[in-house]
């Protein structure tokens, strides 16, 4: 198991910042998903070491954060969403030096640096001073200081912060690739839904210092109601009413909005062959309506994130 928690609660004096977490995390892209002030930084930071728990235990590759604080972070690779450059400094003088700090021999560490620079694509201004840099090559030295010392857990916290689209984009396929093809366990730290559900396969999502949800995110999607966007023509005001009905008595929660369209959702523990969309045709030819338009929503993160904390 590479983390594991146990009722793991966090304080700031009266303020709960994190709340009985209780969880186990086996492996691979782990996407750490809430809005800011949920306790995604927070988070990261006890499991480092930085802040003691108030309540609870937690571990990383089976050791205790609290006994073992340095033998985790000489395996654990950290980029904190806060500038962490030091100026004066070039590229390679910091991701050299940022090996060394972790126990790697000063021949090693610059070998090394010069590696993983080329890999985020800082290579032609690895000599510059990083202050000279723009905020999306500062995003990419901090990545691979996490990366210099062949960490086999990675904690990128908002790594997209600042970033244009492009680089934005550049930077989740960075953090696939290192999860899918350098076989390193990643937990990405982010507000940015798209950015999670691009990057990972398992999403633990946070709310005032909670879970609220924590799987597979493919298998998150299937366990959603269906969801179908219709839109009807013809027929009188009181035939729509009637056709919102008619779906209602056969499974569906309906909705009628203006301009003739409707969201159609299963209900709860529906059966699939009780909801089979073929009898929104049947039932639009019973009301003397015309069914114009049938699409099945496709959902996404955001919807699983927004009705585990009850927004519309």
């Amino acid at each position: 198991m590479v983390i594991t928690l146990k009722n793991l609660s966090v304080s700031y004096g009266t303020r709960p910042a994190l709340d009985s977490l209780s969880l186990e995390v086996k492996g691979g892209a782990i996407g750490l998903l809430g809005p800011n002030g949920a306790g995604k930084s927070t988070l990261l930071k006890t499991l480092l070491g930085f802040v003691p728990p108030t309540e609870g235990s937690a571990a990383i590759f089976g050791m205790d954060i609290q006994t073992h604080a340095l033998a985790i972070r000489q395996q654990v690779g950290y980029m904190p969403e806060d500038d962490c450059l030091i100026p004066g400094m070039n590229a390679v003088q910091l991701v050299a030096y940022a090996g060394e700090l972790c126990g790697m021999p000063a021949r090693d560490a610059l070998q090394r640096a010069h590696e993983v620079l080329y890999y985020v694509g800082v290579d032609e201004e690895r000599y510059r001073p990083v202050g000279e840099y723009s905020t999306g090559m500062k995003q990419r030295v901090k990545l691979a200081q996490a990366l210099v010392h062949d960490a086999k857990l990675l904690f990128l916290d908002e790594p997209t912060n600042g970033m244009d689209t492009s680089g934005r984009e550049e930077m989740i396929s960075l953090v696939k690739d290192i999860s899918a093809n350098k076989g390193i366990n990643t937990i990405l730290s982010s507000h940015l839904l798209p950015d999670v559900e691009t990057a990972c396969q398992e999403v633990i999502a946070l709310h005032d210092g909670r879970v609220v949800v924590h799987g597979n995110i493919e298998a998150l999607k299937k366990q959603q109601h269906r969801a179908f966007d219709l839109k009807i023509v013809g027929g009188s005001e009181d035939a729509g009413v009637a056709y919102v009905r008619a779906l209602e008595r056969n499974r569906y929660l309906a909705e009628l909005k203006s301009g003739g369209r409707l969201r159609v959702t299963t209900r709860e523990n529906a059966r699939t062959d009780e909801t089979d969309p073929r009898c929104f045709f049947r039932l639009a030819l019973e009301c003397g309506i015309q069914l114009r338009q049938l699409r099945e929503v496709k959902h996404s993160l955001e919807d699983i994130f927004a009705e585990a904390i009850g927004v519309e």
